[in-house]
This record gives C-alpha cells, structure tokens and sequence, in this order.
C-alpha cells in the first residue's frame, strides 16, 4: 500500500512539473501586459490582445505557412520513402543488412549540429539555400532514419504466413509491400509520421542555420526573433501567444489520436480502434 502511494505521489510530481510551466504560459498569454508576471494562477479576465498583435504580424502567419509546408514535406517524403527501405531492412535478404541496420540506428542518434557544416555545403551546392526545399532535404537527415527504423519493428510484426501466401500467388515483393504489409502496419504509420510532423514542425537549428530571409524562415525561429525596442522590453505576452498559437494544436492532435498513437507505437497490432 505504501509502495502504490508513493507510485502515484511519483507521478503526480512528474505530472505537476512537466504541465505547470505550459499553463503558466497558457495563462500568461491571456493577461494584460501589465499583469503579465503575476502570481496569480488564474487571470481575471481573458485578454485576447496578445493573440492579436501576433496575427497582426504578417511574418508570423507567414512562418507558420511555412512550418507546415516544410514539417508536412518532410513527413511525407520520409514516410514515402522509409516505409520501403523499411520493409527492406525488414523483410528482403541481401548482403550487409546488419551493417545497414546499425548504420539507420546510428543516424537516428547523430546530434544536428554536427550535420550542420555537410549539410550546408549540399544546400549551398544544390542552390537550395535560403528556400523551403532546403529545409525539406535537411530535415530529412533526422525524420528519415527515425521512420527506417520504427517501421522495421511494425513490418517484422506482420504475419509473414500471409506474406509468403501472396508470394505463392505470383505477387512480387512490391505488391505484397503496397496491398499486404502496408495496409496491416497503418497505424505504426501513422504514429510515425506524427512524430515525424512534430519533430520537422518544432526544429530551429537548421531553420535558423539555412535561411536567412524572413519570408522563408519557420515559426521557431521567428518567435525567438520576437522583440520589442530595448532588451529590457522584450514583447513577453506575444512570445507566449505565439507559442501557445504553435503548440496548442499539436496537443489537441495528439489527445484526439492518443489511441492511435499509442498502439502505433506498439507493434503487433494491427488494426484500428
């Protein structure tokens, strides 16, 4: 009994300190800036006026198109592609599949920032620099491995009975990939390309790195360039508007798909709820 307490004391900490700064800023977004810092948890009245100085900016509604064509693009072209290489790795035999496999793990843990000089270089080469396409192909380099490699767990979990009978039929392994396997590891799909969204849709170091024109820059990044005359007047109500604007979606999406998240995530399933 002591134990299932302090579990749930446990947890109750961990819930309190991971929520409590998002609904500071949830709460800070909606006071006056005169109000702005203080203690008490709950405002008054909700103020909108924060919300409306963001939108009035162009550059942020702009950085927002952007974030969605460019976390959308790579979301996309990563499940495109690495669901084959997945069911490659996964199913097909041929020679240093071991190393291959190491090699996607080994990408899936390599820091951006050591990426960044290589891939300026292929940016700046291809003439992609400072566009939306640039940041698509960068950002390949982490949602890319990420899919290899939690797709190889759902395409494993596959009956391969099932595989080895459309083999018998005459089907070749594209077939059996595209009417078979894919249909039955869907939701390992989509859970994957969620975070794969999420991931391309919150990264600022290459988007700060790799443009530099504010048409073409991403919300992190314009939300960070946020400021007001002085160092010391800093536009704290529109900062945390605009992050409530950039993060409430994404937590409304996964709340309403957390079923589907979760048994994306756990390979062996395969259907939906």
């Amino acid at each position: 009994m002591a134990l299932r307490a302090l579990f749930y004391l446990l947890v109750v900490i961990i819930i309190v300190f991971t929520l409590f700064p998002f609904f500071c800023a949830l709460v800070g977004s909606f006071r006056p800036s005169n109000a702005l810092f203080s203690t008490n948890l709950s405002p008054k009245s909700l103020n909108f006026d924060h919300y409306k100085a963001v939108f009035a900016r162009p550059i942020f509604v702009q950085s927002l198109i952007n974030s969605a064509i460019v976390a959308g693009s790579a979301a996309l072209i990563s499940l495109a592609f690495g669901s084959l290489c997945a069911y490659a790795l996964a199913r097909l035999p041929f020679r240093f599949k071991g190393g291959l496999l190491y090699l996607v793990l080994l990408l899936s843990h390599v820091p951006g920032v050591a990426l960044l000089p290589g891939l300026f270089v292929l940016v700046r080469t291809l003439g992609l620099f400072n566009t939306r396409q640039g940041l698509v192909l960068t950002y390949l380099a982490f949602t890319l491995p990420f899919v290899i490699w939690v797709m190889i767990q759902h395409f494993r979990s596959v009956s391969k009975d099932l595989e080895d009978a459309a083999y018998v039929d005459g089907a070749s392994p594209l077939i059996v990939f595209w009417r078979i396997s894919l249909p039955l590891a869907m939701p390992g799909l989509f859970s994957t390309g969620l975070v794969a969204f999420i991931g391309a849709w919150n990264e600022y170091l290459f988007a700060l790195t790799y443009t530099i024109s504010s048409n073409q820059r991403t919300v992190p990044v314009v939300i960070s360039q946020f400021s007001g005359v002085s160092s010391y007047e800093q536009p704290w109500g529109a900062i945390l508007a605009a992050s409530m604007v950039v993060t409430i979606p994404l937590v409304i999406v996964v709340i309403v798909f957390q079923q589907r998240i979760l048994k994306g995530f756990t390979p062996g399933v395969s259907s939906w709820r």
